[in-house]
């Protein structure tokens, strides 16, 4: 039976794909900050779906707990055939307003722990001749929107390259590519979200079902919903000025 591990599992689009995996019949680690959360979300699949589910605390702006999920993902005894890099957060700051230290967590999480995740699981999943690797990313990078914006955009053009690398190994990498999704994140984050209309928002069951198609595809990047292929296709061609200057760079964030 194969195994995934998902980073950011408790809540959101993290505890989307954990459900939906699991009723796929894979076995489970569950990477957060929040044990009891964790412990839940593990007895609820185990129940349900009559699935393996290990519990993995770590906060990965940590780079002690970091490596304790880099070690899970490269350990040859307890293969894991499937990552899903979904960790993450936002900040409501502009970049001046706001403290440093926060902009460096947060880099730490959306871009160094990608990179040291995926560099884990790579190696093990090339040696082995099989694996698929999800990085959660966004539609806000193709936006110039501060830090979250261009870690976003490191995460999919990561992507992108290690997929290319990875080519012919049997190994794949995907770059999801939601835009505003309902799901704790812009709770937490202090977005409100005011004055996105409804068609807009996507739903997490339905992004995280494509998602994974596609990744059955094979596909390099993933991104749900016709109004979002449209957006994302009109970013890239726009001329950068008209990209920085627009009102939804300015105002708000996709997930």
């Amino acid at each position: 039976m194969a195994t995934a591990l998902v980073t950011g599992a408790s809540a959101g689009i993290g505890r989307t794909f954990a459900t939906q995996l699991a009723a796929r019949g894979h076995d489970l680690v569950l990477v957060a900050r929040t044990t009891s959360r964790l412990e839940r979300l593990k007895a609820e699949l185990e129940q349900q779906h009559s699935v393996s589910v290990e519990v993995l605390p770590a906060d990965l702006s940590d780079r002690l707990d970091m490596q304790l999920v880099a070690d899970r993902l490269a350990d040859p005894d307890r293969p894991v055939d499937l990552l899903v890099n979904n960790a993450g957060f936002g900040l409501k700051k502009p970049f001046l307003a706001g403290e440093i230290r926060d902009e460096e967590e947060m880099l730490t999480v959306l871009v160094r722990a990608v990179m040291v995740l995926s560099h884990a699981a790579a190696l093990s999943m090339r040696q082995r001749g099989n694996g698929a690797i999800v990085n959660v990313s966004s539609v806000a990078g193709y936006l110039a929107s501060g830090t979250y914006s261009a870690a976003k955009s490191w995460v999919t053009v990561f992507s992108e390259g290690l997929a290319s690398e990875l080519r012919g190994t049997g190994v794949t990498v995907t770059a999801l590519c939601p835009g505003f999704t309902r799901t704790e994140f812009h709770e937490r984050a202090g977005i409100k979200g005011h004055g996105i209309p409804d068609f807009m928002w996507l739903q997490a069951d339905s992004l995280v079902k494509a998602c994974l198609e596609d990744v059955d595809r094979g596909k390099v990047i993933s991104i749900p919903g016709p109004q979002y292929k449209v957006a994302a296709t009109a970013l890239r061609v726009l001329p950068r000025p008209i990209v920085r200057a627009g009102k939804l760079a300015r105002k708000h964030r996709p997930q």
